[in-house]
């Protein structure tokens, strides 16, 4: 039994005191009619017409039974149509997770002007640099920064490659040295972004061969703002994504070292439960952000 179909069936019965005029009404033959009332009644365990061969009428159980039908298919018809415009335009609340320093670097001036667009959308906008998880936290969707995406039922959609490079300001390199090799980092004060996939290992490479070096550091910190305050203030240097030190090195408070070899790059994604039915809102944010990371 179609238990949605025999009660839109129950009501137009009902409505109508005939089974005829109710299978009109919703294109059903007169016997699907009797068949959807027959196992209603089996499902319910009661009977809710009186039939006699001219008429037909409602029962007690009838009576009270309808009255929680016409409410409840009523609701369902309301929750139907508060739908439709959140199905046809961005509405409700989107939240969102994305690091913090991403956002704030590439991303966080562009919002009031996407808000600007969507008057009927809301931003719940979280900014962590630690991993949620998109399901268990009712997330609409997460960016993601990564050198390695694990498997997943989520969907990626990849936003933007940001390359690394090994900074520190103009006095430590003064005071300490420029490296020359990545064997040379070894005698240096090394400050780690302790979230990072490759926080306590470093990797470059160069014409063919790959160096990995172990990182010690005194001072590990889980925001690269503060990683890049410690390097502006000379303590050390650091392996940095180049769009967070791009403004230090163009202006000269910090240098860059190991030019000429190759090292880690993170990419970052877009993530989100599903490409089936994705709702407006997640649609329009999403747009925004392959335009906003793509112009960076």
């Amino acid at each position: 039994m179609d238990r949605f179909t025999a009660l839109q069936v129950f009501r137009q019965v009902a409505k109508l005191n005939s089974f005829a005029e109710a299978g009109r009404r919703l294109g059903l033959s007169a016997p699907a009619v009797s068949k959807n009332i027959a196992e209603l009644e089996a499902y319910l365990g009661a009977r809710l017409f009186n039939r006699t061969t001219r008429r037909i009428g409602l029962t007690e159980e009838g009576r009270l039974y309808l009255q929680h039908v016409v409410r409840g298919l009523d609701a369902l018809a309301e929750a139907d149509l508060a739908l439709g415009p959140i199905k046809a335009a961005p509405s409700g609340t989107l939240r969102v997770a994305a690091p913090m320093t991403v956002t704030l670097i590439l991303l966080s001036t562009a919002i009031p002007r996407f808000l600007s667009l969507y008057p009927d959308l809301k931003l719940d906008l979280h900014l962590d640099d630690r991993r949620v998880d998109l399901i268990r936290e009712g997330f609409d969707l997460a960016i993601r920064g990564t050198d390695n995406l694990e498997d997943s039922s989520l969907i990626a959609r990849k936003l933007a490659v940001m390359p690394h490079v090994v900074c520190a300001a103009p006095a430590y390199f003064a005071a300490h040295g420029m490296p020359v090799t990545p064997a040379d980092l070894r005698s240096h004060r090394c400050v780690r972004f302790s979230l990072s996939g490759h926080a306590g290992i470093w990797e470059f490479s160069k014409d063919g061969r790959s160096e990995r070096i172990v990182v010690e550091a005194q001072y590990s910190v889980s925001s690269s703002l503060a990683v890049r305050d410690a390097l502006r203030e000379g303590y050390g240097l650091s392996l940095m994504p180049y769009p967070y030190v791009e403004a230090d090195l163009k202006e000269g408070r910090l240098l860059a070292a190991l030019q000429d070899w190759d090292t880690v790059e993170t990419t970052l994604y877009a993530i989100y439960p599903s490409r089936q039915h994705v709702a407006p809102k997640i649609r329009a944010f999403l747009d925004f952000i392959i335009e906003e990371f793509g112009r960076s």
